[in-house]
């Protein structure tokens, strides 16, 4: 064996080694596993009625909360811009999800609310979530799913990421 096979070896095992790590980090697992869970739920969503959403709709939704709230609130909660979630908001208001009105603490300010339709796609999601959840707690046992939650939970919690809009803590509805 020459020297060059020698460093060929090497440099494709390092090779692999990379590819390995780039491909299988923690990122790319959560991301992996992210993108098939809102698949299944937009699959489900489907049949039940609700073809046009869409996992950016989601942004929407997570930090929408049970109260009235403004569109520059949504954004901030959402980390994105206001003028990405106007336009997420004009489409949803177009399907029939959501209603905005006149914020009548502050006149200039547009609030958002949910829509019959709006309310039975929730109805409709928390169904879903459901059936999903036990989808993975059949294909990779509950005990697992519940600590792999909970980590995922105390990790959110010890880093300072979880970010609950007051409206969710309403328990009026409106």
């Amino acid at each position: 064996m020459s020297g060059n096979e020698t460093v060929s070896k090497t440099t494709a095992e390092t090779n692999q080694q990379i590819a390995y790590q780039l491909s299988n980090n923690l990122s790319r697992l959560l991301r992996e596993f992210s993108r098939d869970f809102e698949t299944r739920i937009r699959l489900l969503l489907n049949e039940r009625g609700h073809p046009d959403i869409r996992p950016s709709h989601s942004a929407v939704f997570a930090n929408l909360g049970l109260g009235a709230v403004r569109v520059t609130e949504l954004a901030e909660r959402a980390q994105v811009t206001q003028q990405a979630m106007g336009k997420m908001l004009k489409e949803l208001e177009r399907m029939g999800y959501i209603a905005r009105g006149v914020d009548e603490g502050d006149r200039r300010a547009k609030e958002i609310k949910l829509t019959e339709r709006g309310i039975q796609l929730v109805a409709d999601s928390m169904e879903v979530m459901a059936e999903v959840r036990e989808h993975y707690a059949r294909r990779i046992g509950s005990d697992e799913l519940d600590a792999l939650e909970e980590s995922l939970r105390n990790a959110v919690r010890n880093l300072n990421l979880e970010y609950l809009p007051e409206s969710w803590a309403d328990t009026k509805t409106g």
